[in-house]
């Protein structure tokens, strides 16, 4: 069965206080791979290279820290990358491949958007692209911050009703609308930080890859 997040519902916490972007991804993934889902949420299929974990926190924990080897290390996904301090959490060119390849349906190509600079009609064509390309069930992942710093990363999801986006906050695992004025009024009131910074989003293309996702657990979902 399909896994789902929708405003309402909750969904897993982040574990430790540098994971709030391995969480987002690995719900990211959660949500275009059942089975994956259904190993977090149970432990069973049991799929290959899975790390221990005999709870659900535990697993999610344990993948959690796999997710952040891959977007943090010099190599990601195999491709070589610039290194970042666990400790300032996910890099953005980190969760771009991640969601590329493994966290996204395959092919699907993401961009990085800077969003601090932005006036408030930028702000307006941001978020209504970011509804176009989150359309198809994609998702994206949103930075925010102070006035000075991107602290926190929340994942952006399909809206239920038209124009409209959900997002998952992994500080508690809850599941709100992301609406458009609290975005362009820097309003975001995400655990406690209002300012959007970045986005990793879709560019709605997608690509027809060749090479299989390396990832621990198995292929990228189709």
């Amino acid at each position: 069965m399909a896994y789902r997040l929708r405003a309402g519902d909750t969904g897993p916490v982040q574990q430790s206080p540098v994971t709030c972007g391995s969480a987002c991804l690995t719900v990211a993934r959660m949500l275009v791979d059942p089975h994956f889902a259904s190993w977090i949420r149970t432990g069973s299929p049991v799929l290959p290279g899975s790390p221990a974990g005999a709870t659900e926190a535990e697993r999610f924990a344990a993948y959690e820290r796999v997710v952040m080897r891959r977007t943090n290390g010099i190599l990601g996904g195999g491709r070589p990358s610039v290194p970042w301090p666990r400790r300032l959490g996910t890099p953005p060119w980190g969760a771009l491949r991640e969601l590329e390849l493994g966290a996204a349906r395959r092919g699907t190509e993401y961009t990085i958007e800077v969003l601090r600079t932005d006036d408030e009609t930028e702000l307006v064509r941001a978020f209504d692209t970011l509804v176009d390309v989150v359309a198809e069930g994609e998702p994206a992942l949103l930075y925010v911050g102070s006035r000075l710093l991107p602290r926190h990363v929340v994942l952006v999801l399909p809206g239920d009703g038209d124009r409209m986006l959900d997002v998952y906050d992994p500080t508690t695992g809850r599941v709100d609308h992301l609406r458009r004025d609290t975005v362009v009024h820097r309003r975001l009131g995400l655990s406690g930080w209002d300012i959007p910074w970045v986005v990793v989003r879709p560019t709605g293309l997608r690509t027809v890859r060749s090479l299989a996702y390396a990832a621990d657990l198995g292929p990228a979902p189709a």
